[in-house]
């Protein structure tokens, strides 16, 4: 018998179909030469320091740093009962080999390990990899197994990045919560981030607004403006100037520009697409596209690249064609995919971009929750815009003399919609129909014959306008998201297999967990910070507040990872920084200590001794 062991219950039983493995059993299914169950996410885990000793379970400076020799491993106290089966199921005398089908990734292969290792198992281990849950994707995954050592480097850097997050956060929370006597959640990733939102609402805070003025002249059809002018009666001035002036054509430039279809989607620009156009949580998405994953409607979502390997043109002008037919927003359309542009096999780490599946054929798009719907119809119109045509205009900007000052009027000409039109099309079947980003066509359209370099306007209508400065907009997770995607890649080796802060699969739990340890609060699509929020990046070093560490990590674990550096030295840097962060701080003044005390309301006055009662 081969036993298959996937991460999840649904997963699992969608390989069992293929295999042939119907027969159900308390915890597995079964059939056809094989075993299959599943791992309910992270089964085993890195144990809390207080399994190290009873002088780790309070919390206390002196027991700082905590740095295990031995690391223990622990099993998560609601999953003992599913653990107890796979270790039964891999110790049983007539499975021949195990079958590693966790999700094709990093956390993937820790979370099979940590179960084969804490079972004692010692039987061959091979490896399934694949990024669709279709059944031939699954059948030919099993046709090419590979043997489980070739990600010995892989999940050595999993490991790495597991107990190195394990050693920061712990004594880093254990640190600052012992010192402010208040628990502060220290990560890796989380505390960059929530230092993102703390400058950003730094910014709009300090904003001072500013008045500044434009002189706009009327000519023709159209209109053109003066440069910024910080004074209003110098703006009346050149308004009266000018009305009583000839204004001259000194320039006229038709610019052929060109703006390429969008890539694929990967996993952070799908949730970053669905926050701006649905109002959906980084969560939300993932949680939607996981579960379509299951249903085998969308391909592996937990991805970080936005094309498809060369093998797949295929496959993508099927799933084309048939969400042409699909979609109500492309009836009438007649449309033939660019593939070239989607196919880049380079650029393909472990999963390649996320699109629907050949499933989609058999599947009543209405009869799907709404909200599944819209990830679904989302991730397809996407890979219709992607292979479409570009979108071509000829830019026009006309400069004008008058009164000595130049005024400029800016247009365009569309010369081919493509994939615009199709974007339109589908904004058109959205409630509210949000602007598209970077839209240009507010500009106004300038006919380009209308001027000729040279040509004048006898005393032109002039008005001045009004305006304000604008503060920075305060984060939403679609921004935050962006943020957290580029920070720190330029210090990342552009090889790595993890750039910016997190990865995409773990982005939207960091935003969840600062909002829980109420250092963020929402509003609306807004994220602000809390008082506590503010105060914490305060109090950090710039090491932890910094996204250069995870750069720093992320280079070090792609080397671990192809096998081109020791997992030891790695580790040993990593304890090194914990012992130098905790002699950093060894003691407050007693005016700091009292940064995060909780502010307590006055409801009255003791009639006794009349001190305020809290």
């Amino acid at each position: 018998m081969i036993l298959v062991i996937a991460e999840k219950p649904s997963v699992a039983q969608t390989i069992a179909a293929v295999l042939g493995a119907k027969e159900k059993k308390d915890g597995f299914l079964t059939g056809s030469g094989y075993i299959v169950s599943w791992c309910v996410g992270h089964l085993v885990g890195l144990s809390e320091a207080a399994a190290y000793g009873e002088q780790y379970k309070k919390w206390s400076y002196d027991s700082l740093p905590i740095l295990p020799q031995e690391w223990k491993y622990t099993v998560s106290a609601d999953k003992e009962k599913q653990f107890k089966t796979l270790k039964e199921l891999m110790h049983r005398a007539d499975v021949s080999e195990v079958v590693n089908a966790c999700d094709a990734g990093r956390e993937g292969e820790l979370i099979f390990r940590f179960v084969y290792e804490m079972a004692g198992c010692k039987k061959p281990m091979r490896r399934l990899w694949i990024s669709s849950m279709e059944d031939s994707a699954i059948k030919e995954g099993f046709s090419r197994l590979k043997n489980g050592e070739e990600y010995d480097a892989l999940f050595a850097s999993a490991l790495c990045r597991a107990k190195a997050d394990w050693l920061i956060g712990i004594n880093a929370t254990r640190l600052f919560s012992v010192l402010y006597n208040h628990t502060l959640n220290v990560g890796r990733v989380q505390t960059p981030t929530l230092k993102m939102l703390v400058d950003r609402d730094a910014a709009i805070t300090t904003f001072k607004k500013e008045k500044y003025y434009h002189v706009r002249l009327t000519l023709s059809d159209a209109e053109a403006a003066s440069e910024k002018l910080s004074d209003r009666s110098e703006a009346d001035r050149l308004k009266a100037a000018c009305e009583a002036s000839k204004a001259v054509c000194t320039s006229l430039v038709k610019e052929k520009k060109t703006v390429a279809p969008p890539k694929l989607f990967d996993l952070t620009s799908l949730q970053r697409e669905a926050n701006r156009l649905f109002g959906y949580t980084a969560k939300q998405t993932l949680d939607l596209a996981q579960a379509l994953y299951e249903k085998r409607l969308l391909t592996y979502p937990r991805t970080d690249s936005a094309f498809l390997t060369d093998d797949m043109g295929d496959t993508a002008a099927g799933i084309i064609k048939l969400l042409c037919g699909k979609f109500s927003f492309m009836a009438g359309k007649d449309f033939t995919p660019e593939l070239g542009k989607v196919l880049n096999s380079k650029k393909v780490s472990d999963h390649h971009a996320i699109i629907p599946t050949m499933e989609l054929a058999k599947t009543d798009l209405a009869a799907l929750p709404e909200s599944e719907r819209n990830i679904l119809t989302l991730a397809g119109a996407r890979l219709l815009f992607a292979a479409a045509e570009p979108h071509i205009f000829d830019a026009v900007t006309a400069v004008f003399s008058c009164a000595d000052t130049e005024f400029t009027a800016k247009g365009k000409t569309v010369l081919c919609d493509g994939w615009k039109e199709l974007e339109r099309r589908y904004r058109a079947t959205l409630k509210g129909k949000p602007d598209a980003e970077g839209d240009e066509e507010n500009e106004r359209i300038l006919d380009v014959p209308t001027f000729a370099e040279g040509q004048s306007f006898d005393s032109p209508a002039a008005r001045v306008t009004a305006h304000d400065t604008q503060p920075p907009k305060p984060h939403t997770e679609a921004s935050l998201l962006s943020a957290m995607e580029r920070a720190g890649s330029t210090d990342t080796d552009p090889a790595a297999e993890r750039k910016g802060l997190g990865t995409p699969a773990t982005r939207a739990a960091v935003i969840e967990k600062l909002v829980k340890s109420g250092f963020v609060q929402r509003k609306g699509k807004q994220l602000i910070p809390t008082k506590n929020g503010n105060n914490l990046v305060c109090v950090l070093p710039d090491t932890l507040t910094s996204p250069q560490l995870t750069a720093e990590w992320e280079n070090a674990l792609t080397q671990i990872a192809r096998g081109a550096a020791e997992p030891e030295d790695f580790m040993r840097g990593i304890e090194e920084m914990a012992r130098e962060l905790v002699k950093a701080y060894p003691f407050l003044s007693e005016n700091q200590k009292d940064l995060f005390k909780e502010e307590q309301t006055v409801i009255g006055k003791c009639p006794r001794c009349g001190g305020n009662v809290c």
